[in-house]
């Protein structure tokens, strides 16, 4: 109804749009342009959010992190208890004890794995679109048998890991074993084994990504953190981050910025941060210097801070 803006038959644009009877017609020729249209407004009124929850006819909306996706119902609710008698009250506890057994196998594994789902998600901070998401893939998993053999809270973190990395929220291998007590190693067998057979294409982490954050945990400026991200995009340009861990490579670039800004911080700070080794650090700096020509950079910084 709102697309129509002149006349088809006299082209003018001075149309009425008639909310009781449902049409559109045009003041200039008189013709109805359309009808019988739907009046999508709401036709009560409501003062407050009980009453608005009240008279509402829809529910949630659906959502994969419920194991029956948000569209079961309760039977009833405690405060109705006062206006039932003894036998009232005890129909009333059998039929919600039966309403919460869960009959298939898929329901009883996702109700326990989706609760430990959001345990980690709550425990990492993530945003409730990766939670849904993580929720979607763990129940295409589910429903294609590929948790057979391999532990709930293992497939938990590979899904979990999975949809961060679609969101591009940087979560690192490290962080989510800490949350769930999974070996990294068994984290991302069970995250590439998910994504080959479901087939979900995810591309590379950006080490940039993951500057933010880690310059918040060394408590570094807004400066070192920009000139991070440029080492990173000319590292990029070369091609010198193709076959690195995109952590390592962000903590490498976090300390050569530090460095030139005159805000040093140690290998192991930073090693710490990024849930990599020194060694690892020590190797892409070598390669940024060797690679980018940071040195002469490096030295005037020094040169500032000793003047």
């Amino acid at each position: 109804m709102h697309y129509v803006k002149k006349c088809p038959e006299c082209a003018s644009i001075n149309l009425f749009w008639n909310k009781e009877k449902g049409e559109i017609v045009c003041k200039d020729c008189g013709l109805v342009i359309e009808e019988k249209m739907v009046d999508f407004d709401q036709e009560w009124r409501e003062f407050d959010s009980e009453a608005a929850a009240r008279k509402r006819r829809t529910g949630a909306p659906m959502t994969y992190t419920q194991f029956d996706q948000g569209l079961g119902t309760d039977v009833g609710k405690k405060s109705d208890l006062y206006a039932l008698g003894s036998k009232g009250k005890n129909k009333f506890f059998r039929l919600r004890k039966w309403q919460q057994r869960i009959s298939t196998a898929i329901e009883r594994n996702l109700k326990l794995a989706l609760a430990e789902l959001k345990r980690v998600s709550s425990y990492l901070k993530l945003p409730a679109s990766v939670e849904e998401e993580a929720s979607r893939i763990y129940t295409l998993a589910v429903q294609k048998g590929l948790v057979r053999g391999r532990s709930m809270e293992s497939v938990v973190a590979g899904t979990l890991y999975a949809a961060c990395r679609r969101h591009d929220v940087p979560r690192t291998l490290d962080e989510l074993s800490e949350a769930s007590n999974i070996e990294k190693k068994e984290i991302g067998r069970t995250y590439r084994f998910i994504t080959r057979e479901l087939g979900i294409t995810i591309l590379p982490s950006n080490p940039a990504d993951y500057i933010a954050r880690f310059a918040s945990a060394l408590k570094l400026s807004p400066e070192t953190q920009s000139k991070s991200v440029e080492i990173i995009e000319r590292a990029q340009k070369v091609e010198l981050t193709s076959g690195r861990g995109p952590t390592g490579i962000a903590a490498a670039g976090l300390y050569v910025a530090a460095l030139i800004n005159g805000e040093k911080r140690t290998q192991r700070e930073v090693a710490d941060v990024a849930g990599v080794t020194e060694v690892t650090i020590r190797n892409r700096y070598k390669e940024l210097l060797d690679e980018l020509g940071l040195e002469k950079e490096i030295k005037k910084s020094k040169k500032k801070i000793a003047s």
